[in-house]
Formats: structure tokens, C-alpha cells, sequence
């Protein structure tokens, strides 16, 4: 396994892995394997990975790349880069505003940012401290329509036109690693509580003085007595929508006035019917490998998903990316752009909001640099035909239209 010498400082990282690799002697292990643990036996997890690894580049040469032109248009509004941060759940366990850094940093290079429902942020504390933000509100279904509906008024209030509804989590996957780490809910083994005071850096930049966070958009729900991180994710599991259906879906579409997108489609049947349903765009996905393991990486359902619904709606894809080469090969199978998840969280974890804004960078960095060793110094350029892989690939039996 390739190792990394670069010390503490972000700033001498000069790929993702490194930032993980230094996000990993930074936090306590509870805390990394929150960050980077997937479900069971981790296999769509390595799965989401490997498939970009199965995917080679097809370079043509004596082209012209003094020049590269990455811009894509999304929901109507120019970004410089098909990069989008993603929602992500608790970031305040990382660092401390981890939600403002990752806005932040975002904004500063013109790129949405996603809200998760279980932010350590709310909506209206983000939109105060970056009020430029383009920001995008990921939503869980939640039971009590007075909560559901009072969420989506705050997030248009606030100016929020795109909406996230992820519906691949409404059960938790089975997680084994949060349950060793754990000897009840929130109540860490005596291992990790050693393990906690072994990070003295980490416990500066999460803990003190104030304890971890709550999560902030829906403590306003909690009685009194229970607004404590506790209290708070007992809410949430109570109140996830395990009835969520295509029905409930639509009516969703009827009152929400903005973009209206899926996350967590793999399947082409359900890409065709948001199609259908007039959804604006779809989240190719498998939740970073945190829920079903055994389900394909999400790299491999992209050409089928595409057949069907590009150019119908906006295309999107995360899970495993890590590298700009990731990002082309996304891109070159019919992704508008991506959202990246863990990416930029190993570089909020060590570095606030430049080191988020330092993962934004190194990844746009190997984008421009890959589409001109491509030949292909426009993004709009790419397709499948820039693609090479091997015969025995999955991949390679998606291959139909060649």
C-alpha cells in the first residue's frame, strides 16, 4: 500500500488519499470510521473504487491544450467545474462549523453546496455567514408532515431552489463498525474514550469547550429536556419515513416550486420513472457504500441510468470519487457533474475550510491536467469512446451501443 510522508500540513497534500491519510492520524478512530466506514463487509464500498480503477483512458495526441473549458451548466446556472459538494450528515464531528467551512469554501470557487437534514449547521446559519451560497437542501422523508413541511419552508425561505430527496436511507444500513465503537447509543467504549484523549488536536478543533454539536436544523423540534445530540438522533430515527413510495414522491413534486431531484437511483426503471415523474434531476448513488452492501458501485449503473434519462433531466453521480480522472470518466458516461462526499471531508477534517477548499483544488487540478493529456480539452467533448477497459470488466458489458 502506497505510504505518504507529508506530515500535518494540508497544504503539502498533493492528492485525496493524502488528505485522507492525514484525516486518519487526526481523528479519534470512532470519528474516522464514522467518516469512512461502509456497511457489513465493505464490498460496494471497495466496489466503488475498484470500478473507476476498471476504467481505462483512451488518449488521442497532437491536440492543441493550452486551453481546457470544464464550465457546465446546471439547473440554469454556469459552475466553473462539474463539482458539487454533497450533503453529508454530523460534519461537526470533524471540526467545529465544518458545515460553514464547507459552504464556504464552495462558494469561493463558485460551486453549490448540499445541506444535509442532519447538518451540525441549519439552513439559516449557513445563508447568514455565506449569504452567496448556492445552496442546495438534501431531505430526508420524515414522518410528521408539520416537520416536513415547516423544512421546506425554512429552505425556500432562505433562497434554496434545488432540493435533494434521498431515499436509498430510510433504514440504516447495517453498520457493524458503529456498533463496536459504541456500548449504547452515543456512549463510546472505554477503548475509544482512550482513544479519544490520544487527539488532543482533534478534541481542540471538535469539542472544546462546548461538547460535540446537536444537529441544528432540527432542534428546534425537540422538546426542551431533549435537545442534546441524543435526544436529537432519536428524533431522526423516529421519524424516517419508512413508507416513502413513488406516491409520496409526487406529491413532493406538487409542492415543492424548485428543482426537484432523486438521490439514490441505480436502477434504470426508476431513472425512467423520474423521468416520467417530471423530477429535474436524479443522484446516481449507493450512499458512499453505507447501506446496502452487495449493491453495485455506482460508476457501473451510470450507462444504463443514462441510456435513459440523459439529456431528460440532470444527471448526477457520487460515490467514490476521489480523483479528477474520476470526475472525466463520470462525465464521459453521461454524469452533468458530481457530488462529492468524502473528497472534501478529509479535507475539511484537517483543515477547516482550506483544507476542504485545498480537495476542491487538487481535484480540479487533475481534471484540466487529464482532459489535456486525453486530447480532450473540452468537457463537452467527452464520450464513451475516450473510454478503455478490459474484456472481463462489468463494465464492458454495458458496453452495447459500441
Amino acid at each position: 500500500m502506497r505510504r505518504f510522508h507529508s506530515g500535518s500540513d494540508f497544504r503539502r497534500a498533493h492528492s485525496v488519499a493524502e488528505l485522507a491519510a492525514m484525516a486518519r492520524r487526526r481523528l479519534p478512530n470512532f470519528a474516522w470510521e464514522y467518516l469512512e466506514g461502509g456497511a457489513e463487509e465493505e464490498v460496494t464500498l471497495r466496489r466503488n473504487r475498484q470500478a473507476f480503477s476498471e476504467i481505462g483512458l483512451l488518449p488521442q495526441t497532437l491536440v492543441a491544450c493550452h486551453e481546457t473549458h470544464t464550465r457546465r451548466s446546471i439547473f440554469g446556472a454556469s459552475i466553473p467545474l462539474p463539482m458539487i459538494i454533497g450533503p453529508t450528515g454530523y460534519n461537526g464531528m470533524l471540526h467545529r462549523d465544518a458545515d460553514l467551512h464547507l459552504a464556504r469554501a464552495a462558494t469561493k470557487r463558485g460551486l453549490p453546496f448540499t445541506l444535509s437534514t442532519v447538518s451540525t449547521s441549519s439552513l439559516e446559519q449557513i445563508v447568514a455567514a455565506v449569504p452567496e451560497v448556492n445552496l442546495w437542501f438534501q431531505l430526508y422523508c420524515l414522518r410528521d408532515p408539520r416537520v416536513q413541511t415547516d423544512l421546506l419552508q425554512r429552505a425556500d425561505a432562505v433562497g434554496c431552489k434545488t432540493l435533494l430527496l434521498t431515499s436509498d436511507a430510510v433504514l440504516l444500513g447495517n453498520r457493524e463498525w458503529d456498533k463496536r465503537n459504541f456500548v449504547k447509543p452515543r456512549h463510546l467504549s472505554l477503548r475509544n474514550k482512550f482513544d479519544v484523549l490520544r487527539h488532543p488536536r482533534w478534541f481542540k478543533q471538535a469539542v472544546w469547550p462546548h461538547g460535540l454539536p446537536i444537529l441544528a436544523n432540527v432542534e428546534r423540534y425537540l422538546p426542551a429536556d431533549q435537545r442534546t445530540i441524543e435526544g436529537a438522533a432519536h428524533f431522526i430515527g423516529a421519524q424516517m419515513d419508512t413508507g416513502l413510495d413513488w406516491e409520496a414522491l409526487a406529491r413532493l413534486r406538487d409542492s415543492w416550486p424548485h428543482q426537484l431531484v432523486l438521490k439514490g437511483v441505480l436502477h434504470p426503471a426508476d431513472a425512467e420513472k423520474a423521468v416520467a415523474l417530471g423530477l429535474d434531476g436524479l443522484v446516481v448513488s449507493n450512499h458512499g457504500g453505507r447501506q446496502l452492501d452487495g449493491a453495485p458501485a455506482s460508476i457501473d449503473c451510470l450507462p444504463a441510468i443514462a441510456a435513459v434519462a440523459k439529456g431528460k433531466l440532470t444527471l448526477l453521480l457520487d460515490s467514490g470519487v476521489r480523483r479528477g480522472t474520476d470526475i472525466l470518466k463520470a462525465c464521459a458516461l453521461g454524469a452533468d457533474a458530481v457530488l462529492l462526499g468524502r473528497a472534501t471531508l478529509y479535507g475539511v477534517a484537517v483543515g477547516g475550510e482550506a483544507g476542504a477548499g485545498h480537495a476542491l483544488d487538487l481535484l480540479a487540478q487533475e481534471l484540466r491536467l487529464a482532459l489535456a493529456l486525453l486530447g480532450k480539452p473540452d468537457l463537452d467533448q467527452l464520450d464513451r469512446l475516450d473510454l478503455h477497459v478490459t474484456s472481463n470488466s462489468p463494465f464492458s458489458m454495458s458496453r452495447t451501443d459500441e
